[in-house]
């Protein structure tokens, strides 16, 4: 039987942050994983697995385990109830051009929570390099995964649909940098107000500005002390941010829930601050933007930019699937032809057995390899991949008797 390249998923489209995180899988957790589903289906011959926080998915080529098969060993492998419930949370697919089609269109940011997000192709060559060092790549997935490094290539190269940042946080970042002169952004002190989603992705896209001097301050220290030593960075006391006490500070940017006006003073007019406010309700009096040395930007600001990049990214749509649409092409040409190439094998030994059967001991191997050869020469040029047994004994008399044998 032939192997097919399947998919199970859960993300943001099907399921909400409480529904995710049931199936979310620890880097612990994947290595446990992989090595059970090895051992019990063994038809399984590649496997990728990729977690992130908005999706859980699994792609696997087997020649009979089936999508449904591996959600129900995986809702068993996290211990979750209520199964019926929680399958239907599921994409699903048991052929090979779904499946290919949902990896590409994952990977190109199409299905991403952030539209266009390319965060998702460095996780993708992440779980790519655990599969390879399982030894779990699989000729179909592999493949796959090939044609899904082309289309990343080919989108940046091609469309205008990479251009530009449709998340809130990374264009903050990008202000800071907008704001202040090369030589002295990387030193500039830097405050983050609050601890939720906004700054935690914050954190997350510094490593592409590697700003090394931010405090965040927050009214849970504990949640500020874990995000400040996951993060290399330091802690600001709260108390301080109530008594607006920030002369020291180049840049604040607030995400902090709940705190009206929270920022009325204590800015430095001695020097160039930038203020940036991600909160609603505003953390920052609006009327700080009035003095001539702050540089202010609210979500609405902010967001301008990132709507036009998000319309810019809609515009480049239809060009980043007619991408895809010609790798999917260019894979099932590739699949027909691997088909094909198996079918030519087999039958190739198919002929050389018949060969050897009528001529032993009599004829030597080279000349089975030149016979064989030679009937299959002319059942390419006939085209008659379908041809009867009998068809090919006469076949292999005819090249026989103008041999002479």
């Amino acid at each position: 039987m032939n192997k097919t390249l399947r998919y199970i998923s859960v993300s943001h489209k099907t399921a909400n942050t409480e529904q995710r995180e049931k199936f979310h899988i620890s880097e612990e957790e994947k290595q446990q994983l992989t090595q059970l589903v090895c051992d019990t289906f063994t038809d399984i011959s590649g496997l990728f697995i990729l977690a992130t926080c908005n999706r859980t998915e699994l792609y696997f080529e087997s020649i009979s385990t089936t999508a449904e098969t591996l959600i129900d060993y995986l809702i068993e492998f996290k211990s979750i109830k209520n199964s019926k419930t929680e399958k239907e949370l599921f994409r699903t697919s048991d052929s090979t051009e779904t499946s290919i089609k949902h990896l590409l269109e994952v990977s190109s940011g199409l299905e991403s929570l952030v539209f266009g997000d390319a965060e998702i192709i460095s996780q993708i060559k992440k779980a790519h390099q655990f599969s390879m060092a399982h030894q779990l790549q699989g000729s179909l997935l592999e493949r796959a995964l090939q044609a899904v490094f082309k289309t990343h290539k080919r989108i940046s190269n091609e469309t205008d649909f990479r251009d530009g940042t449709t998340s809130v946080a990374y264009k903050s970042l990008k202000v800071i940098r907008q704001t202040f002169d090369r030589d002295s952004v990387k030193s500039k002190k830097i405050l983050f107000i609050g601890a939720g989603d906004i700054v935690k992705q914050l954190f997350k896209y510094n490593s592409k500005f590697n700003f090394n001097n931010i405090y965040i301050g927050n009214r849970s220290l504990e949640k500020a002390i874990i995000l400040a030593q996951s993060n290399q960075s330091k802690t600001y006391p709260w108390e301080h941010i109530i008594s607006n006490n920030f002369d020291d500070f180049d840049v604040i940017i607030s995400a902090a829930s709940n705190c009206q006006n929270l920022i009325k003073d204590g800015v430095s007019t001695n020097k160039k601050v930038l203020l940036i406010d991600l909160a609603v309700p505003c953390n920052i009096d609006k009327k700080l933007a009035n003095r001539n040395t702050i540089v202010f930007h609210d979500l609405d600001s902010i967001s301008v930019e990132l709507e036009e990049t998000k319309e810019h990214r809609l515009a480049a749509t239809n060009e980043v699937n007619c991408i895809i649409s010609e790798e999917i092409n260019s894979y099932n040409e590739w699949l027909q032809g691997t088909s094909l190439r198996a079918l030519l094998a087999e039958f190739k030994i198919t002929i050389s057995i018949k060969v050897k059967t009528r001529l032993e001991p009599t004829i030597e191997d080279s000349q089975i390899t030149e016979l064989t050869n030679q009937v299959m020469k002319k059942i390419m040029i006939k085209n008659q991949i379908s041809i009867s047994s009998e068809d090919i004994d006469n076949l292999i008399s005819a090249e026989l008797s103008m041999l002479n044998i």
